[in-house]
């Protein structure tokens, strides 16, 4: 009989929707204090996952859930380049 892989799941912050982590961005708080986009999802830091759409990053920046799960204040600067970066 062969072995199932099993997927992974995270949940996104915007739609609060449990999503395989492979369809999600993880956005980081690297220990130098910066907030990225990680694209490897290897980079080390405290780590939040989002959809790659505009609507679930307005959620999750308007319900300061992103602040919540990174731990830490985001400036305006910060937010416009997640937009930038993860909006295709």
């Amino acid at each position: 009989m062969p072995k199932v892989k099993k997927v992974p799941l995270r949940m996104c912050i915007g739609c609060q929707e449990m999503k395989p982590k492979r369809e999600l961005t993880r956005v980081v708080r690297t220990p130098q204090e910066t907030v990225e986009i990680d694209p490897t999802g290897k980079k080390s830091g405290r780590g939040a996952y989002v959809c790659p759409s505009a609507n679930c990053l307005q959620k999750a920046i308007k319900g300061k859930r992103l602040e919540r799960s990174l731990e830490c204040a985001i400036s305006p600067e910060i937010i416009e380049n997640l937009k930038q970066g993860l909006v295709k």
